[in-house]
């Protein structure tokens, strides 16, 4: 158990040296005004108790603003809650439990605590910075960033306000769950303290799967691989690289640049594979027979290149084709009758 848990905080570390390195210096809220969810979401529930469930609550690193009614000498801008999600105010001896709490139940306990010196005093509670609940957000997706949340929120609503993953992004989404313990020991809403590395598949996510759509919580890192890449080249029209976000055969990837040119040698396509520990492997496929059905679709692995080739014999006579031309504009012109 020790082991796993050392294990654990290392990709942790890792990934979080990954992150600060890469210099993400913008922040980006995720306020509910600011994003359409995707169609998949579900819509916020109207039963109270659900509501309350959603609500936010303070915790540690937060910043407040609070107000007593005319008590400006009490009032205090920029309190940050402490890392045990404690506070405190003037006149009140100890310390005041702000985490865990919703703005207006700890506006309750400070007025309950005042009760000493004032009657009846009125308490407002504000949440300036939001940092109990901040995310980090990066690789294969359009908005890299750290979100700060201000309720409890789903992976595919997070990746709605990053929207969504670029057209890199392979087939797997990463969490890294820092090992942390919980002050509010709510465990529906915090990560336990053994932490946790997630794997889910992307197009599970997107589908909005129960299972791969999980609550993110403070602390975790999402990362979004990119996917492996195949490569084709020569005599096609578009010349890229494709990421292999699914399967894709030989005829596909030729397809998808574009198609082979005229006189191009379409019975003796030349694809070049990696192979383990450096060596390369050649294959030769025939594009027609493919299409007729008379041969297998190769299917293409990461790292293959796949070349088109010019027909020999045409290539040479396009080439004298283009070199004599241009003279002969300078021939005179003449008439046989």
């Amino acid at each position: 158990m020790k082991d796993n848990r050392n294990h654990l905080r290392f990709i942790y570390g890792a990934v979080l040296t990954a992150f600060v390195a890469f210099g993400l210096a913008s922040t980006a809220k995720a306020q509910s005004g600011d994003s359409k969810p995707p169609p998949t979401q579900a819509a916020p529930s109207s039963d109270p108790a659900a509501q309350a469930g959603q609500r936010y609550r303070i915790g540690a690193g937060d910043v407040l603003d609070i107000r007593i009614m005319n008590r400006p000498q009490l009032s205090r801008d920029a309190v940050r809650v402490d890392g045990n999600g404690m506070i405190r105010m003037p006149l009140i001896d100890g310390e005041i439990q702000a985490a865990c709490k919703s703005e207006g139940e700890l506006a309750t306990e400070i007025s309950r605590r005042y009760l000493k010196y004032y009657r009846n005093a009125q308490v407002d509670v504000f949440l300036k910075e939001y940092h109990a609940r901040e995310v980090a957000l990066i690789g294969a997706v359009n908005e890299q960033g750290r979100y700060q949340m201000q309720r409890r929120m789903r992976l595919l609503e997070l990746l709605s306000f990053a929207k969504g993953p670029s057209d890199k992004a392979g087939q797997t989404i990463n969490i890294v769950r820092a090992p942390r313990t919980d002050i509010c020991g709510d465990s529906a809403d915090s990560p336990s303290g053994e932490g946790a590395f997630i794997t889910l598949r992307l197009n599970d996510t997107l589908r909005g799967e129960e299972k791969a759509n999980p609550y993110v919580q403070s602390g975790d890192i999402v990362t979004i691989p990119e996917a492996e890449q195949v490569y084709v080249v020569g005599n096609v029209y578009s010349p890229k690289s494709l990421p292999l976000k699914e399967p894709i055969t030989v005829s596909r990837a030729i397809a998808m640049a574009g198609g082979p040119l005229r006189d191009s040698k379409t019975d003796h396509i030349h694809i070049v594979r990696q192979q383990p520990g450096g060596e390369k492997s050649e294959i030769y496929v025939n594009l027609t027979a493919i299409a007729r059905k008379r041969a297998e679709d190769v299917m293409l692995q990461p790292n293959d290149i796949v070349e088109v080739q010019e027909s020999t014999g045409k290539s040479i006579i396009r080439s004298l084709v283009g070199a004599v031309a241009p003279s002969m504009a300078q021939l005179p012109i003449r008439v046989i009758p």
